[in-house]
């Protein structure tokens, strides 16, 4: 039953981008423009400064590939967690709770304009970016990364339905999300290791963002790890924190559905 309809939401998500190939369009221009501005970015950063802590250009744009993999698997498998806020508010969540289906899977496979264009675009940048470093590419690379992508999704799918479950109790976290959100965009885009102390803690422990692209990289790239001094194999355990972020979250979901009674809509 699950996997018909998982084929079934893919179908529909296909017939949808092609009867609006032009929003399609829009929206994957947006994307490569958003993305190649956060690009431009670093290059001009880096360009005032050679190196920031020992890493270049070309060594924080692969990084940022590397984060980009993750970022656009979650966004193409696991984005509309993210309107699980907005099926609270209007009532619309309630009809999960009484359908045969699990509700969190549900809630993925509502109907959407979903379409791989990110992740492709991040597989395209990835491969490029990665010949423009110089990185050595092995049977290991060819392992390795595709298990930091996964990682790295499920970082993001565990943090954002934490946030998506916080709506059973207050209903609207728009502004949580957001913060979230640009927390991540903002602080992955560079080595954890110009940050503050604190705010290496958080970005490593709490809010593991660093997971997804500065400990790989770091590994990959075969650099000193002085963001907090840890092995450079460190970044081998990106796939574990993964699942480790994404079963509490999910464990907090189950508390959620647990103690979730409606908005009375």
């Amino acid at each position: 039953m699950y996997l018909a309809t998982y084929a079934r939401y893919w179908r529909i998500n296909l017939l949808t981008m092609l009867e609006y190939r032009a929003n399609f369009l829009m929206w994957g221009a947006f994307t490569a423009v958003y993305h190649a501005t956060a690009i431009v970015a670093l290059w001009v950063t880096l360009q005032n400064f050679p190196s920031i802590n020992g890493w270049d250009f070309r060594q924080t744009a692969f990084m940022y590939g590397l984060w980009m993999l993750g970022h656009g698997l979650h966004n193409t498998f696991f984005y509309t967690v993210g309107d699980v806020p907005t099926f609270v508010r209007e009532g619309r969540f309630d009809r999960f709770l009484v359908r045969p289906l699990d509700p969190l899977f549900q809630a993925l496979t509502t109907p959407q304009q979903i379409w791989p264009d990110e992740l492709l675009l991040a597989v395209i940048y990835f491969s490029v970016v990665t010949i423009y470093a110089g990185v050595h590419v092995d049977a290991i690379f060819l392992l390795y990364v595709p298990l930091v992508a996964i990682g790295g999704a499920l970082i993001d799918f565990g943090i954002n339905l934490a946030i998506a479950t916080a709506s059973f109790w207050f209903t609207r976290v728009d502004s949580l999300r957001w913060v979230f959100m640009s927390l991540e965009q903002e602080f992955s885009r560079y080595p954890i290791s110009i940050y503050q102390r604190g705010v290496r803690l958080v970005l490593t422990f709490v809010l593991p963002f660093a997971f997804m692209n500065y400990f790989p990289a770091t590994y990959l790239l075969h650099k000193t790890e002085t963001g907090l001094n840890l092995n450079p194999a460190v970044g081998l355990l990106t796939p574990v924190v993964g699942l480790v972020c994404g079963a509490l979250g999910y464990a907090f979901w189950r508390i959620g559905i647990d103690r979730y009674q409606g908005t009375g809509s």
